[in-house]
């Protein structure tokens, strides 16, 4: 077994087919009328043994999370067929987080009891506006009324909901969007996650940018809605615990942090990707992207790994600091010592000092976090506090 059985372990499962492919969206997604589900329950089973045998030995999972993809489109069938394969492959913890992606259709909405009888505990709904015209910028497929009508059933079906927000579109006032960040806040969610809009490439949003249209705000006025955002959010007992996610005290998604700590998961499925530590660095995984190349390898062959990769101490150290200072909380200096060694090999003392004086960076309790004014320049913060090679 590669990993230590001390570091929680997260499973990721990407079902990759949505009913269109929204104009800003560059995950693995894609549009698909006839799909085998008995096909894809079995290979779902069977990769997930082999990565239990090879990668997730007598480790229990804190955490499973469907993504997509529209994993709401999933039969509640095959949702339960894969937690119990989870359950038996590895096990679950007995607080584990089951989270799946939906949108709030009314057609997925109707899924909704059949997931929770699943074993689905945690339900993130792709809201992304809560403004028709917003909606139809970003080629969303429901209206205002459905999102609302969806909030209220993932909150009567589930003991956890979260949605999701995209801010900083075109032409979308600052006003604006203050205005329908309090509308969400008044729908007494205990989770949020708040994205400003970005242009990647691959996707429709790339293509418009390209041939000449604006499609995203100035940059001043985009940095106006994130420090608005992060005000609004914490008056209303909703603090950023990371750059885009804002939670109550304890209602942190759990399986993102796996990911911003830098701990372990396995993912399974077309393009999932997984990070596991190994004595002297982390392993990277990805599977083959295309559904039906990835059905392919894994009946011939158990899985569908197509790439791994071994990353060295330099460079495991540079995730930990990447993914740690995008987190409310930072990073434990001292546990990155005990990890790293003596912490002048690992870290630029110098660099940290002079962004703490400018007030980008701060200490506290022995973590080191970044402000507000240094989340919003992290990649060139990063670069200085890792020592010159």
């Amino acid at each position: 077994m590669t990993g230590t059985t001390e570091r929680p372990l997260a499973l990721y499962i990407h079902w990759p087919f949505c009913r269109a492919k929204c104009p800003y969206c560059d995950f693995n997604s894609h549009v698909a009328q006839d799909i085998d589900h008995a096909r894809f329950a079995a290979a779902y089973q069977r990769e997930m043994a082999h990565m239990a045998t090879h990668y997730g030995a007598g480790r229990q999972l804190v955490s499973v999370f469907l993504g997509g993809g529209t994993p709401s489109l999933m039969p509640p069938s095959l949702v339960a067929a894969i937690l119990d394969a989870a359950d038996r492959y590895f096990g679950l913890s007995g607080d584990v987080e089951i989270t799946a992606e939906a949108n709030p259709t009314s057609s997925e909405v109707a899924m909704f009891e059949g997931f929770r009888a699943a074993g689905v505990n945690r339900i993130s709904l792709g809201v992304q506006s809560l403004r028709d015209t917003g909606l139809a910028f970003l080629g969303r497929e429901h209206s205002t009324a459905d999102a609302r009508a969806a909030i209220t059933a993932a909150q009567r079906c589930f003991t956890r909901a979260s949605i999701d927000l995209i801010y900083a579109r075109r032409d979308q006032t600052l006003a604006g969007w203050t205005d329908e960040l309090r509308d969400a806040l008044e729908l007494g969610l205990s989770h949020m996650s708040l994205y400003q809009l970005t242009i990647e490439q691959g996707t429709i949003f790339h293509t418009r940018t390209r041939r000449g249209e604006t499609l995203i705000p100035p940059d001043d006025l985009a940095a106006e809605m994130y420090e608005a955002t992060n005000e609004i959010m914490a008056s209303a007992g909703r603090p950023a615990y990371e750059i885009s996610n804002h939670a109550a005290e304890g209602e942190a998604c759990r399986h993102n942090l796996v990911y911003w700590r830098a701990q372990d998961w396995i993912g399974i499925g077309p393009g999932a990707h997984g990070r596991l530590t190994v004595p002297d660095g982390r392993l990277g995984l990805a599977t083959r992207r295309s559904p039906a190349a990835w059905l392919d390898s894994v009946e011939s062959d158990g899985h569908a790994i197509d790439i791994i990769t071994k990353d060295d101490r330099d460079e495991t150290v540079a995730e930990c600091l990447m993914m740690g200072l995008r987190l409310g909380e930072g990073v434990h200096l001292s546990s990155l010592d005990s990890r790293f060694g003596p912490r002048g090999s690992w870290l630029d003392e110098t660099a940290m000092g002079r962004f703490v004086e400018s007030g980008m960076l701060e200490i506290e309790s022995g973590c080191l976090r970044a402000t507000l004014r240094g989340r919003l320049l992290l990649d060139g913060i990063l670069a200085d506090l890792l020592p010159a090679s």
